[in-house]
């Protein structure tokens, strides 16, 4: 059944967590920090198409989320938080337009993080979730947690209605922060090699992001995606919005200074998915066959 809506045309610029880049990019980093009993279940669970990566179907909540059976999971990419207030708070902002409770990024990773525990608990008989899809939607909404405008004003939609240029591109901000960055840094450090900059990233980790990502979390629980998101907004008011009004043109000092921003978080992002697989899967139960 994934595999017939595994194809869908991305036609709206900037309403897309990074990108395929940077969510292959952070599902590529997680995978080299998986548990052996992590990776095993993984591999269980990942639809044969995805051929043992969890990278090549960590864009496939975005693929699908216009189709009629996944448009409910459209809130659940982003979380909106009160206009310049720089800060987030699961009670007040997990919710969609409707008022709708825990329909919100946050809220959606701990509901997938649920119920891929929750086959450590059941017979093979009692399992009710897809736990293919609860794979697929956990591994791309820890990446759009991540990104700082995922996490950003209610009254623009996170940047979406900033209309700004990227160098002599009109686009909208939100867009810059989903791909313009990384594909400028493609092309300008890594000669529009994504593995070159996945490798290039997975050193910066190995030299000390690691030990920065690690410390000082206090997480008593499989995921933290609240501290997650005080992070993004914070980075979205310290970054993001910072000189970029509407109309405004992001050159050469926007860029050189935000894409250490994204490098960064492309990292924590995949550190982040691998200790929560880990945790998951450390049970070492039997996962039935979706």
């Amino acid at each position: 059944m994934i595999e017939r809506f595994f194809v869908v045309l991305l036609l709206f610029p900037g309403i897309f967590g990074w990108g395929k880049e940077g969510h292959y990019a952070i599902c590529k980093i997680a995978q080299g920090f998986l548990s052996e009993d992590a990776e095993m279940g993984v591999k269980e669970l990942l639809p044969d198409h995805a051929e043992g990566e969890l990278a090549n179907v960590c864009s496939w909540a975005d693929e699908v989320r216009h189709h009629y059976h996944y448009r409910w999971s459209s809130p659940l990419h982003y979380v909106d938080t009160p206009d310049f207030r720089c800060n987030y708070r699961y009670c007040r902002d997990c919710h969609d337009s409707a008022g709708h409770k825990d329909r919100c990024v946050t809220g959606a990773i701990y509901n997938y993080t649920m119920q891929l525990t929750s086959v450590f608990h059941s017979s093979d008989s009692e399992i009710k979730y897809n736990l293919t899809e609860a794979l697929m939607f956990l591994s791309h909404f820890v990446g759009d947690v991540h990104q700082p405008l995922h996490v950003g004003f209610l009254g623009d939609e996170g940047g979406n209605t900033i209309i700004v240029r990227w160098y002599r591109r009109k686009t909208n901000l939100h867009h810059v922060w989903d791909n313009m960055i990384i594909e400028s840094a493609l092309k300008t450090f890594y000669n529009s090699d994504l593995m070159t900059m996945i490798q290039a990233i997975q050193q910066n980790i190995t030299d000390g992001w690691f030990s920065g990502i690690s410390s000082g979390e206090n997480c008593s629980t499989i995921v933290c995606p609240d501290p997650y998101a005080s992070e993004s907004i914070n980075l979205s008011c310290k970054f993001a919005y910072r000189n970029a009004t509407p109309g405004s043109t992001l050159g050469d000092d926007y860029f050189f200074s935000r894409w250490p921003v994204v490098e960064e978080r492309l990292a924590q992002a995949g550190v982040r998915l691998a200790a929560a697989l880990n945790s998951i899967f450390a049970l070492k139960l039997p996962i039935a066959n979706q």
